[in-house]
């Protein structure tokens, strides 16, 4: 079993959760006003960015609010669903996903954003009147998971979690929550995990959310703790609906006759009575699989934060050395109710690179997760430097009093920075083979520019001994 370093920030990463509020207008034209074969129709243009963008949570029994599946189910919120793409990465803006276009790495897995020329098409559909369309020139309908089964496939281990509670007026709540069994009896590394909020009466998914976040750990038989840096947070349950898929090669362990503790759970109010509880689904690698990478989580950013109150365009800056090389997987920006945008550079030797900067929401924790030859191959002594802006306005919805003063804290009404990136750990050996390999398949040549890697424009990297003439050939 490969070991699992991580370097973190220590302050807990909390975000709220909110349900979805959708500002309805003045109603929208009736269907059928526009003609014309280069009309925008919802059957022929409007569905497939639906299904791609929005069907996944907006369905029925699902996460969001309302179901966007048919022509009668969207059609009374057109006049919303155009005002809210044209906010594009800002906040309140749907789809949620905030990363800025014009800057950084845009190679993103899972992408829901929308182009734009959908924003555009979508506002002539409802200032047309909002159009039905041929039904023949619909695609065909997304089959989703039903009751009971999970998005990510059939599960080979089913862990629940225990009960909580929260009133409808009752304070947030920190701690931990009992252990259970995972009923696992051998070793086994986890491919794809996929994380549910239950409610207890009804059994519902989602809708109404009492968990704000939790970290776990495994406990093996011996009662020894295991290192948890290389689980993801289960943060935002909205965030990854159909759960998270590990690098083939960095499989997580899950030792036999263990027991899952929830050492670290945020629970709040949703504004209802409510008793629910997660449960986490694992498909595991196949028996004899072993992992040839290691993972860890770099987490850094500021306690010293000081918002002022009723003012916009404040900005923080806060910076972290990299004591180790690492391949990022994705960028994750966390901040609290009066945070707004944060973007991420890399800085070495005297090259300043923006990794990414994205919009931010508080009502939502986005993770922007890397393609392959995306991910940022960043040198020991590499320095990140986030910048985080700040608007404690009224005209920030998610702040709750302007006239306040805030600084760090857990709650959501004071306010965090920090990045959360997991992150490959490797040796100068292992480093060098990455660097050597994304070359050749993105075919570079001497001085080519790659953000995020700074050293793959040099056929020789800077501080190793030269190859041999033969090893070059």
């Amino acid at each position: 079993m490969t070991s699992s370093p991580q370097l973190r920030f220590g302050g807990l990463a909390a975000l709220g959760i909110a349900t979805l509020a959708v500002v309805l207008l003045a109603p929208a034209p009736a269907a059928g006003q526009a003609s014309g074969s280069d009309d925008v129709t919802f059957t022929r243009d409007i569905v497939p960015i639906l299904q791609r963008s929005c069907q996944s949570c907006h369905r029925p029994n699902s996460l969001a609010p309302m179901s966007l599946i048919t022509y009668d189910e969207v059609r009374p919120w057109a006049r919303s669903i155009k005002n809210r793409t044209a906010l594009r990465n800002r906040m309140g803006a749907m789809p949620p996903w905030f990363l800025e276009r014009d800057v950084g790495i845009q190679a993103i897995k899972e992408d829901m954003s929308l182009t734009e020329e959908e924003i555009t098409a979508i506002a002539r559909w409802v200032d047309n009147g909002a159009p039905r369309g041929n039904p023949d020139d619909s695609p065909p309908p997304l089959e989703f998971a039903g009751p009971g089964e999970w998005e990510m496939g059939e599960p080979d281990l089913v862990v629940v979690g225990p009960s909580a509670s929260r009133g409808a007026d009752e304070p947030d709540w920190w701690g931990a929550l009992p252990a259970v069994e995972t009923g696992l009896t051998e070793d086994r590394y986890v491919k794809t995990m996929q994380v549910k909020e239950v409610g207890d009466s009804a059994r519902t998914i989602g809708g109404r959310f009492i968990f704000h976040h939790a970290f776990f750990a495994l406990i093996d038989e011996d009662g020894n703790q295991l290192d948890n840096g290389d689980w993801p947070t289960i943060h935002d349950l909205r965030n990854n609906p159909r759960g998270f898929t590990f690098d083939p090669e960095a499989g997580r362990f899950v030792p036999g006759n263990s027991r899952l503790q929830w050492d670290d759970v945020h629970l709040h109010s949703n504004g209802e009575d409510t008793t629910a509880h997660l449960e986490i689904a694992f498909q595991f690698h196949p028996r004899g699989y072993e992992p040839t990478k290691r993972i860890g989580r770099i987490g850094f950013g500021t306690a010293d934060i000081d918002v002022l109150p009723n003012q916009d365009g404040q900005v923080r800056h806060f910076y972290q050395t990299l004591q180790q090389n690492v391949k990022l997987t994705m960028y994750a920006p966390h901040m609290h109710a009066a945070g707004v945008r944060m973007c991420l550079e890399a800085i070495w030797g005297g090259r300043v690179e923006t990794l990414n900067c994205a919009g931010y929401d508080h009502n939502w924790l986005r993770y922007y997760r890397y393609e392959e030859d995306a991910m940022p191959l960043l040198p020991k002594g590499t320095i990140l430097h986030g910048i985080g802006y700040f608007d404690s306005t009224a005209a920030n919805p998610n702040v709750i009093d302007p006239r306040n003063w805030t600084g760090f804290g857990h709650r959501a009404v004071d306010n965090m920075l920090l990045v959360l990136a997991p992150a490959f750990i490797l040796s100068d050996e292992e480093f060098e083979a990455e660097i050597a390999a994304r070359r050749e398949r993105l075919q570079l040549t001497e001085g080519d520019t790659v953000i995020g890697c700074p050293l793959c424009g040099f056929e020789e990297l800077p501080g190793q001994p030269a190859r041999p003439a033969a090893d070059q050939q």
